[in-house]
């Protein structure tokens, strides 16, 4: 009954913080689900790793209160239930892990009306007539109808009765609908944390031996497809080397942004496809690994990857030091910097004889670890800081800044447009600057103003901007055919001339001369 309540607790405070566009609320709710999981669950504080997982929950829910995000709440509902399950399987490893985490997931859709089936069988069995659904019914059937009948009865005869219930306003049906479907979706995704399904833990760790045979070439056939290898990635290595980090002018017709941009994501893909194969040829304690001439072919190929990686890295750096750095380029860079831990990992497995588990475990800890920093750290207020710090100290050297992109960023780019509104000399770039400034503050302002949507972060930015400039609305150009998305004022529309010849102008015809009044009679006036 406790963890019912819980439930019903948890569902009421969902309606009533949780709406469009919510902000620290959601931290809260994520602070309260830690609390009813605590109560409901002290098994939980006698398992060590499932504690560690809570801790870290609440760390999440921290990150929820400043700046709540969908890869926040991902990670968040992650590590309650890994805090969960944990009590009652081990962790071995990250792959079983992610299985259990699915069939977690998957399970919980229909997890309360299982548990609801078995407590009415229970209440069956112990012979309790009056705690099931049925008997309930029957109860309260005779008074909820007989108490409408009346009811309807004197609202159509008492005028007074009738008013009454006429001024009362109910629902929007659509409102009531989707407010219906959230409170199921919340009740979905809390039950299965308060009570999980114990198939959850069933999954099984991976076992690399169950692998071992899908993929394994001979000793020659692998030495000769490495040293094929090898030589294709020294070509590209080499060209690398000379085009892109010694500086050598490139051949006609192609440039460095060119050169730079195509082959970043590309290269990239090589790398996982080199990785994956080096997982699948020379798995630990199989004839190709023992082989000496192997393992050093293995290891050249894994530094030639990583250069490959470093080159990618550098591409995109090129490109960010003409073009400007974007939240996806930032993102990428990340991304790089996981595939190239990913292949050191899998040249150390190799070289020290690590397990498959090992190489998992280690790849998913590097892979928690940029994800939960990416939900710390605001990759939009990243990119805006990095684009108006280059143009504070390059000026026109340096790459053009982008206003359209900095205004879409929202507020996370309030903080760098305010300060490059103070350092900008030209009153034209200004007033477009302090046009975009002003209209993200007053957008961050409103929705800061919804008790809903507050933030923390977007507290502290307001502070900092109203600290810079004031409070106070710039005085801005008149725009009255508005402005573009970087600020600039929109000329007035053109009026459309129409280049046909003039036509010869139409003969004159005189009108119809009016006939004059008759003279009145002398009859006419009676």
């Amino acid at each position: 009954m406790a963890k019912i309540g819980a439930a019903l607790a948890l569902i009421v405070l969902a309606e009533i913080l949780i709406d469009d566009g919510n902000g620290a609320v959601v931290g809260g709710f994520a602070f309260a689900w830690i609390a009813a999981l605590f109560l409901t669950r002290r098994v939980i504080w006698n398992d060590g790793s499932a504690r560690l997982a809570l801790i870290v929950g609440a760390g999440l829910a921290v990150v929820l209160v400043d700046d709540p995000s969908v890869l926040g709440w991902v990670l968040f509902w992650i590590a309650l239930s890994l805090a969960a399950l944990l009590p009652r399987h081990g962790f071995d490893d990250a792959l079983a892990w992610t299985r259990r985490l699915g069939w977690h997931a998957m399970s919980a859709v229909i997890a309360p009306l299982k548990d609801a089936a078995r407590l009415s069988t229970i209440r069956q069995r112990r012979g309790s007539s009056s705690g099931g659904m049925r008997a309930i019914g029957a109860v309260v059937a005779l008074p909820l109808v007989g108490g409408a009948v009346f009811v309807a009865l004197f609202a159509s005869a008492n005028p007074l009765i009738g008013q009454a219930f006429a001024q009362i306003m109910l629902p929007d049906p659509w409102t009531v609908a989707w407010r219906t479907v959230f409170g199921l979706c919340v009740l979905v995704t809390i039950w299965a944390s308060l009570r999980p399904s114990a198939r959850a833990t069933r999954a099984s760790r991976f076992d690399e031996r169950s692998t071992g045979t899908a993929f394994e070439p001979g000793v020659a056939t692998l030495i000769l497809s490495l040293v094929t290898f090898n030589a294709i990635f020294a070509v590209e290595n080499a060209l690398d080397i000379v085009f892109l980090w010694s500086g050598a002018g490139l051949p006609a017709g192609v440039t460095m942004a060119d050169y730079a941009h195509r082959g970043a994501y590309s290269l990239i893909v090589t790398a996982l496809l080199a990785g994956v194969f080096v997982l699948l040829a020379l798995r630990p304690g199989s004839a190709a690994a023992a082989s000496p001439m192997a393992r050093r072919l293995v290891t050249v190929w894994i530094v030639q990857n990583l250069l490959l990686v470093a080159s990618s890295a550098l591409r995109t750096l090129d490109y960010v030091d003409a073009y400007g750095m974007t939240v996806l380029r930032l993102s990428a860079l990340a991304w790089m910097g996981l595939v190239a831990t990913g292949l050191a990992l899998i040249g150390w497995r190799l070289l020290a004889g690590k397990s498959a588990a090992w190489l998992i475990n280690a790849n998913a800890l590097a892979a928690v670890t940029v994800l939960v920093t990416a939900s710390v750290v605001d990759l939009g207020a990243t990119a805006a800081a990095w684009n108006v710090r280059t143009t504070l100290v390059r000026g026109k050297a340096g790459p053009p800044l982008d206003l359209c992109y900095m205004a879409r960023l929202g507020s996370s780019s309030l903080v760098s447009l305010a300060m490059l509104e103070q350092h900008a000399k030209q009153p034209g770039l200004r007033d477009r600057l302090a046009y975009l400034r002003w209209d993200s503050q007053v957008e961050t302002a409103d929705a800061q103003a919804d008790w809903r949507r507050w933030t923390l972060r977007n507290a502290r930015r307001l502070a900092t901007v109203r600290a810079m400039v004031g409070t106070k609305a710039p005085r801005l150009r008149s725009a009255p055919n508005g402005r573009r998305c970087d600020g600039l004022i929109l000329p007035p529309p053109l009026v459309a001339v129409s280049s046909a010849p003039p036509s010869a102008p139409a003969p004159h015809t005189p009108a119809p001369a009016t006939p004059a009044p008759k003279p009145l009679t002398p009859g006419a006036q009676q």
